[in-house]
């Protein structure tokens, strides 16, 4: 299918990539740790330069694959259904008929014109590879979801996009956003200028948008993505110093009991 990807590495302690002005550095300029596994022997500047990489990020770029979709034609026509094929009777059937979706198209009516520009969803959490509850490997995935899509078919395997894969010892967590920023970056090009793109089903050419529109994930993703802290006395990004907690005086845990 010609879908590339690109191997980044990382940094153990999550600091940097090793991408731009850090790609040809051998150890973290943060915290010098290794860019490359080292044995307990070696130790030198030399021995940095070998072996296989500590940490792995694998991104797989996104706009080359919604080209792909728009050259398809059974796809394109489907990324406007929910312009041209949407029932609209005032119930809430797809993501279309959610205030989110029109309250955008309200701010910015020059991108909801235009159906074929893209709303996105961001979904990510980590997991165990192997299954094995004593393995301390982890594995990352963040996928992203075209809600343009008729609603029996956005949530189907070969629409959810596997854009990155971030492989290690141990999960990211708040350094969450050093592993996005190469997603971030084509994100920000598709919403701010856009990139042409093919319509088969149109059979012209036209500038492709695309705005991200929530993330799917569980709270402590959350605080990772966000930046926020979900844990101790403001655990609540909505009530924030208004939480109702309670501190236990023997287990000197957090609850939040009747919040």
């Amino acid at each position: 299918m010609g879908m590339e990807y690109r191997k980044i590495h990382a940094c153990p302690n999550d600091c940097i990539l090793y991408r731009k002005e850090f790609e040809g550095l051998h150890k973290c300029p943060r915290c010098g740790v290794s860019r490359h596994i080292v044995n307990d022997n070696d130790g030198g500047d030399d021995d940095m330069k070998k072996g296989p990489p500590a940490k792995v990020l694998w991104y797989l770029p996104i706009i080359p694959r919604l080209r792909h979709f728009f050259a398809n034609v059974n796809d394109a026509k489907n990324l406007t259904w929910h312009a041209n094929g949407r029932k609209c009777d005032g119930l809430l059937r797809h993501a279309a008929d959610s205030p989110q979706w029109k309250k955008i198209d309200s701010f910015y009516p020059k991108f909801g014109r235009d159906p074929r520009n893209l709303r996105l969803g961001l979904a990510t959490d980590s997991m165990n590879p192997y299954g094995n509850l004593s393995s301390k490997h982890s594995s990352q995935p963040v996928l992203l979801i075209i809600y343009n899509l008729p609603y029996w078919l956005c949530m189907k395997r070969k629409y959810m996009m596997l854009s990155m894969m971030i492989s290690g010892p141990r999960k990211p967590r708040n350094d969450m956003d050093v592993y996005l920023s190469p997603l971030i970056e084509d994100l920000r090009l598709l919403w701010a200028e856009g990139v042409e793109v093919f319509d088969a089903y149109e059979k012209v050419n036209f500038n492709l948008r695309a705005l991200l529109l929530w993330t799917i994930n569980d709270f402590p993703t959350y605080g990772n993505l966000s930046g926020y802290s979900v844990k101790g006395h403001h655990a609540c990004p909505i009530c924030e110093e208004n939480t109702s907690y309670h501190q236990l005086k023997y287990g000197r845990k957090t609850c939040y009991i009747g919040h």
